[in-house]
């Protein structure tokens, strides 16, 4: 959607809201007119992070991604496209199926465009899970493999202050692509449902005189530094997505976000298992101290693995107050996974008898985010001896159709396997 309140100041009325500063009028206010249209959210997310990586794995007409709805350039893309799906059918002249199109440098592509971008980390559970389905073997260690050498190039809210029309705006896909290829860093000679070749993903579509799609050259020169930039001045060298490993299990951090002087975090655990129960204890003023939230029962078996938003603004109020806070879960953060330092997705998860569910109020958890370990400091074998927690989950079986997902809860895989039913 085009740009409207800007995300720093959404997330900033999020603060005071949590923090009882400002009203439920205060906050809708400010929701409505940061979602004020037809859409994607403006800020880089989930929904926008696919956008990014069906263009960069080919599977969107070039150029297609960032072009707002309701826009008569949106509208002959839609077009466009429309005639090319028909083509590339079986009853088309152009037969290109999904399965034959998407290979390993295909899904390499896809983690090499999150990490340059900074992508969702919802992306190290469908990159995996989309790899698998094509016979592919991809796992977070590849991906944080890949993190280390593959550079950041744009600067998007939570990774920044502009949004995605800003990124649009300063060259969008076809001058990141651009420069990715330049370095080496994508496979050019991948089949797309454009034809053959990511190079032909190097433009700047723009609407033409009959009201077709016309595809200039990507610009040579960033047409925003502070937003996107090149190949050879990276906003950093790495692409902030990692995992982390320990005795609690495997979990990945975005750091892209997160201040250099907050990568590593050692403090007692305070346990809870929902977000609820963390809101609750803020409001009554029981965290006003250095601490690692452990938010558990929160993974794919537990309850379907729903987005923790609710965590970030406490959070990150408290954070703002001068404590060393961060988060450890089992469940998902997504877009929201900014200035707080997270291990999210840990596996095994706390319902299937993981190490997260060994850890009490009190234990120091190390989040290193430097070295890429989370662990608790508790003796191995008085940790070890510990039954695992459980938890009433029956509330989440009924209502608003969970009913319907529970055979779904009940053979879901692991986390770090794509969380998927069928490919387990």
């Amino acid at each position: 959607m085009t740009t409207g309140l800007p995300n720093d100041e959404k997330s900033r009325i999020r603060q005071l809201y949590a923090e009882g500063k400002v009203g439920r009028e205060e906050l809708l206010e400010a929701e409505s007119k940061s979602y004020h249209g037809p859409g994607t959210c403006t800020f880089y997310g989930t929904a926008n992070s696919n956008q990014m990586l069906m263009e960069i794995m080919g599977f969107h007409m070039p150029g297609a991604s960032f072009i707002n709805p309701g826009t008569p350039l949106r509208d002959a893309l839609t077009k466009e496209a429309s005639k090319r799906a028909l083509a590339i059918t079986a009853q088309g002249n152009e037969f290109t199926p999904a399965g034959e199109m998407i290979d390993e440098r295909s899904i390499v592509n896809g983690v090499v465009g999150l990490h340059a971008t900074g992508g969702s980390t919802n992306h190290t559970l469908h990159l995996v899970a989309i790899a698998r389905a094509a016979g592919i073997q991809l796992t977070w260690e590849d991906i944080s493999e890949l993190s280390d050498v593959v550079p950041l190039l744009a600067r998007v809210y939570p990774n920044g202050l502009a949004d995605v029309n800003h990124f649009h705006a300063a060259g969008g896909m076809g001058f990141l692509i651009k420069e990715l290829l330049k370095e080496g860093m994508l496979h050019d000679d991948v089949r797309t449902v454009f034809g053959h070749g990511l190079e032909a993903y190097t433009i700047d579509p723009r609407l033409g005189e009959d009201g077709t799609v016309v595809r200039d050259k990507a610009p040579d020169v960033s047409h925003d530094p502070k937003v996107l930039s090149t190949i050879d001045k990276p906003f950093q060298a790495n692409g902030g997505l990692k995992m982390l490993t320990g005795n609690l299990g495997k979990a990945v951090i975005k750091i892209s976000a997160v201040k250099p002087e907050r990568h590593v975090i050692e403090a007692p655990a305070i346990v809870f298992n929902d977000q609820a129960e963390l809101q609750q204890a803020f409001k009554d003023g029981k965290l006003e101290r250095d601490f690692v939230a452990v938010v558990r029962f929160q993974g794919p078996k537990a309850n379907g693995m729903p987005e923790l938003h609710k965590l970030t603004p406490p959070l990150g109020v408290l954070q703002d107050r001068g404590f060393k806070v961060a988060l450890v879960t089992d469940g998902r953060m997504s877009g929201a996974s900014g200035k707080v330092p997270a291990a999210i997705h840990m596996t095994p998860e706390a319902v299937s008898g993981g190490a997260i569910a060994k850890v009490r109020d009190g234990d120091m958890i190390r989040l290193d985010a430097v070295n890429g370990t989370v662990e608790v400091l508790v003796d191995a074998a008085e940790f070890n001896a510990r039954p695992a927690a459980t938890a009433d989950l029956s509330a989440n079986e009924y209502g608003m159709g969970r009913e319907l997902f529970a055979p779904f809860r009940a053979m879901v895989g692991a986390a770090d396997q794509g969380a998927s039913v069928v490919l387990n």
